[in-house]
């Protein structure tokens, strides 16, 4: 693997762009997201804008580490991918050190914001799914189990816990809703990208269920969690922490997402599965905007 360092031909411009694109940038906006859906319903009215900035950047901070971090590992995997191959730190444009000190400094500042500006319990619990994602989930259970994106979500659905956290100082019951919320939507979102990509991750040598157990395996588990998922996405409307603007929004897309899995197992195609993967990105963004929404406007 080449791990040159960036010349200075390459120019401030570049260098900041390349460090930029190792913190996968879309994938962190829903992360913050989703932690700012979290503050907003932690408690009546409107959130408290000091704790609501500095969480939100601290979040974003460690949450854009611990990505870099998953860049530094997947190195390797990432060049022989063609989804990820042009990343800087697969391509060698960025070295391995430079990447380590770029996702300590991130990490060390979020967490210094976060234990200063919000509180200890936030800070502790973003650390907490710093170490999930770029230790249990990276290097320990993406490379041995097929199970990886069930078991590694808890990571990925930590975020509005930490918003909440942040606004309370502590972890609720409707909290860890939205958590099980996420943590059901995980599986579906990246196996329907598994199943487009499944000749990348044969090659990467990566045991995505989709490579272990075959596409109609994946496809009917995808259908499984899609249909849980719109069961537990009504909790909040049972346990009266949301209304009817929710719960109406939680069956329609809800049973759009069910359609597209049902679609996926019935006849596959890869335009079909990149539909229902970006769908997924689209259903828990409103999900958790209508969320929002109810929260402010009840019915």
């Amino acid at each position: 693997m080449k791990t040159t360092s960036l010349s200075p031909a390459s120019g401030p411009l570049r260098a900041a762009a390349q460090f930029y694109a190792l913190t996968k940038p879309r994938v962190v906006q829903l992360i913050v997201f989703c932690a700012v859906i979290g503050m907003f319903l932690a408690r009546p009215g409107l959130p408290a804008w000091r704790p609501l900035v500095f969480a939100t950047i601290g979040i974003w901070l460690v949450a854009g580490a611990a990505a870099a971090f998953n860049c530094l590992v997947e190195q390797k995997i990432d060049s022989v991918m063609r989804r990820t191959a042009w990343r800087p730190s697969a391509t060698g444009e960025l070295g391995s050190a430079q990447i380590l000190v770029f996702a300590g400094v991130l990490c060390a500042i979020g967490m210094a914001l976060l234990y200063t500006q919000v509180n200890p319990l936030t800070m502790w619990l973003t650390f907490g799914t710093f170490i999930g994602y770029a230790v249990i989930y990276t290097v320990l259970l993406k490379p041995a189990t097929p199970q990886n994106i069930v078991i590694g979500g808890a990571s990925g659905a930590m975020p509005p816990v930490l918003g909440w956290a942040a606004m309370t100082n502590s972890v609720s019951a409707e909290a860890l809703i939205l958590f099980l919320i996420i943590f059901l939507w995980t599986p579906p979102h990246f196996w329907s990208l598994a199943l487009y990509r499944t000749e990348d991750y044969r090659k990467s040598g990566l045991p995505m269920l989709p490579v272990t157990h075959g596409s109609r395996y994946t496809r009917l588990h995808a259908l499984l969690y899609t249909v849980l998922l719109s069961a537990v996405s009504l909790i909040p409307w049972a346990m009266h922490s949301a209304g009817l603007i929710y719960a109406a929004s939680a069956i329609v897309l809800g049973g759009v997402f069910i359609a597209y899995a049902w679609q996926l197992l019935r006849k596959y195609s890869d335009a079909l599965a990149r539909s229902m993967f970006r769908y997924s990105i689209v259903y828990l963004s409103l999900l958790f905007a209508a969320m929002l929404v109810d929260h402010y406007l009840p019915l």
